[in-house]
């Protein structure tokens, strides 16, 4: 039988860096990958890791570049003959002082946070082993922005026939419109990390109901997790969770047990399957 693997998105720092070693500490039974853009970053990650008594392996992942995401890919099939765990935790958010202008701040983040993920899964959800685990990092934050939106991008949003395109489509044109400062005219709200998480919780139900229509007896589940608000780089220093307890839900979910059907397709929460 073939050796199992997981994999975690924009790893060698922050939470993404606490999943991994969350994975290695409970002992995940297979391999546990660090990935990273920039191969020093991730190796010296790799090297704490094994300071601490934990073992990862290391690949390059830009998930920008889709030249990287096709390459990673290719030798996760080759190695492992697919994927088991898969988290996607790369992401960007802007400061709130930052002063890039809107217009760029949305084009940038819906094109890590949404565009880019969706090129990950593109690849990779062809690779999940039966009884595998995709776990997307999302955010309390997608959800509040939601609720912001017109009554029409609600309803769409909340809705079982929503597809990947029409909603690659509605994030599209939040950013065409934030490019003209009409989004909030539009019926957008006024966040773009908020808009991409929207769009990511939403596209993991999308494909949580795809893998249970063309794959309905693998046990493959897909869901979108909040990790809360956590002391990062990214979140900042007055966050109250700490890295490790940001881990906490996304690595509950990789690890649901065999024969698990649920939570799948859910918005998950302090291991809570939360109203969307």
């Amino acid at each position: 039988m073939s050796t199992k693997v997981a994999i975690v998105t924009g790893s060698n720092k922050g939470i993404g860096l606490a999943i991994v070693r969350a994975l290695c500490q409970q002992q995940y039974q297979g391999d546990v990958y660090l990935t990273a853009r920039d191969v020093g970053r991730g190796e010296e990650a790799v090297k704490a890791l094994a300071a601490d008594g934990l073992t990862a392996k290391f690949h390059q992942l830009d998930i920008n570049d889709v030249n990287s995401i096709v390459a990673a890919a290719g030798f996760f099939k080759k190695a492992y003959g697919g994927v088991d765990v898969l988290v996607n935790n790369a992401a960007i958010a802007f400061k709130d002082a930052d002063p890039t202008p809107f217009p760029v701040q949305a084009e940038v983040t819906l094109k890590t946070n949404f565009f880019a993920t969706r090129d990950m899964l593109t690849h990779f959800l062809p690779l999940i082993k039966a009884g595998g685990r995709v776990v997307n990092i999302s955010s309390f934050v997608g959800a509040r922005t939601l609720n912001k939106l017109s009554p029409a991008l609600q309803q769409r949003f909340r809705s079982s026939d929503i597809t990947e395109e029409e909603l690659s489509g509605l994030m599209q044109q939040f950013v065409d419109l934030a490019q003209k400062g009409e989004h909030e005219k539009g019926g957008w709200a006024n966040t773009a990390y908020g808009t991409s998480k929207t769009g990511l919780t939403v596209l993991s139900m999308i494909h949580a109901r795809r893998v249970t229509k063309e794959r309905p007896h693998d046990g493959i589940l897909v869901n979108a997790c909040c990790p809360g608000w956590v002391r990062t780089d990214m979140a900042g220093q007055k966050a109250p969770k700490s890295p490790e307890e940001g881990a906490i839900t996304p690595v509950y979910l990789a690890l649901l047990p065999a024969g698990a059907t649920d939570p799948h397709g859910k918005f998950v929460s302090d291991k809570e399957v939360q109203p969307w």
